[in-house]
């Protein structure tokens, strides 16, 4: 089961500290999760610039140009936060019995463990 899926709000852990111009101690909701590679892609972090090429749509606007997107950043540099303290925490999972349309089964939980001390 995976520790950080899509739609989770995530903060970078590591690099270069904000003040240096790094994204260290941002926050974002991850838009993407690339499992082969093990990377995720956060809102508002890690942007690149990507240049493509001229081209034309059929209406005859021009596109291409200069645009700025989200690169995808290792899993292991991003944390889940905590929904109640907003700080970083540490994944657990737990086992819970559910009942759905009278059958009981067992399935694996997330859950954000107690965040103390920023990570």
């Amino acid at each position: 089961m995976a520790n950080i899926k899509k739609g989770d709000l995530v903060q970078v852990i590591t690099g270069r500290k904000q003040d240096k111009g790094g994204d260290r101690g941002k926050q974002g909701k991850v838009l993407e999760v690339l499992a082969e590679q093990n990377r995720v892609i956060v809102e508002g972090v890690n942007y690149a610039t990507k240049h493509t090429r001229v081209g034309q749509t059929q209406r005859g606007t021009k596109t291409g140009g200069i645009e700025t997107i989200e690169a995808p950043i290792h899993i292991s540099n991003v944390a889940l936060v905590d929904p109640e303290t907003k700080k970083p925490t540490r994944v657990g999972h737990r086992v819970e019995e559910q009942t759905k349309d009278g059958v009981k089964r067992t399935v694996r939980v997330r859950y954000a463990k107690k965040s103390g001390k920023d990570l």
